[in-house]
């Protein structure tokens, strides 16, 4: 749900209008263009506390896998039900328009691909495919929820969870709990998502800096930039000297390197700039 924004940010966005008219923009994204989506920040007011699984607790603990598993599960429904909000589908219309190069996105919730966005790199990943460590096999979430009912049938998915930012929720019980293996190998099978602890493959962010330096500007958009690959991003921008735009409700680490810095949400913001900024 979107609503109107105040007259410091109003301001905010015509600069940066004037900061970003007649040039090709990059945009990164974070949890927060997805609220409004009904999915939950990381770090945002009123975000849920939260302790993350590394991949190492991932990899080496059946018991974290079969935690994992059963949160996913829990949370899956939620997560993919889940539509492209306003600031998605303006996203995709500044890319329509040929004012965008492509969206660089943090989360993993597929929104920007859903919404229309043709160049999407998704640095974390995606919850809609799972892997095979063992074999490479890959597989549809979609195909593995079905699985995973089928040999748990005792699981109750509820109607209202308290979901995370991942689509994970933290369950009561694991216990008796069959976590899925490979149908191919038996191996091992992992979201093919970042975890925490891993890192962001070398292949992904070099996309990730192609995008950014075929664009003549950067908006950052609902990230804290927290996570080094969103800073990384940014000082490439700064040394080429690029116009930097931010979009956040909060402090975010790079502020003082931004051109301008909107306080309003990213629904809001992107609505006014893909009415508001001229064709090339």
């Amino acid at each position: 749900m979107t609503s109107a924004i105040d007259q410091d940010a109003a301001a905010a966005v015509s600069a940066a209008v004037d900061a970003l008219s007649g040039r090709r923009i990059a945009i990164l994204t974070g949890a927060g263009v997805s609220t409004d989506s009904g999915i939950p920040d990381y770090r945002g007011n009123g975000a849920p506390t939260r302790t993350p699984m590394t991949v190492e607790q991932y990899l080496s603990s059946e018991d974290h896998r079969r935690r994992y598993w059963v949160g996913s599960h829990l949370g899956w429904k939620a997560f993919a039900a889940a539509a492209p909000n306003p600031g998605h589908l303006a996203i995709a219309r500044l890319e329509e328009r040929g004012l965008a190069t492509g969206v660089v996105t943090q989360n993993v919730d597929g929104l920007h691909v859903r919404a229309g966005s043709r160049r999407v790199v998704e640095l974390h990943g995606t919850m809609r495919r799972i892997f095979c460590t063992q074999c490479g096999q890959v597989f549809d979430r979609r195909d593995m929820a079905v699985r995973v009912e089928a040999d748990n049938p005792w699981i109750t998915v509820p109607e209202n969870v308290p979901l995370g930012p991942d689509g994970d929720v933290l369950p009561e019980n694991t216990t008796g709990f069959l976590v899925p293996s490979c149908s191919v190998c038996e191996g091992m099978l992992k979201p093919d998502v970042v975890f925490f602890g891993e890192f962001i493959p070398a292949e992904k962010f070099r996309e990730a800096e192609q995008l950014v330096r075929g664009s003549d500007a950067l908006i950052i958009a609902g990230s804290s930039l927290v996570v080094n690959s969103g800073i990384r991003l940014l000082d490439r921008a700064r040394r080429r000297r690029l116009p930097i735009v931010i979009v956040n409700r909060g402090a975010t680490r790079g502020d003082s390197r931004a051109t301008v810095k909107i306080e309003a949400g990213t629904s809001e913001v992107f609505a006014m700039l893909a009415e508001s900024l001229p064709a090339l």
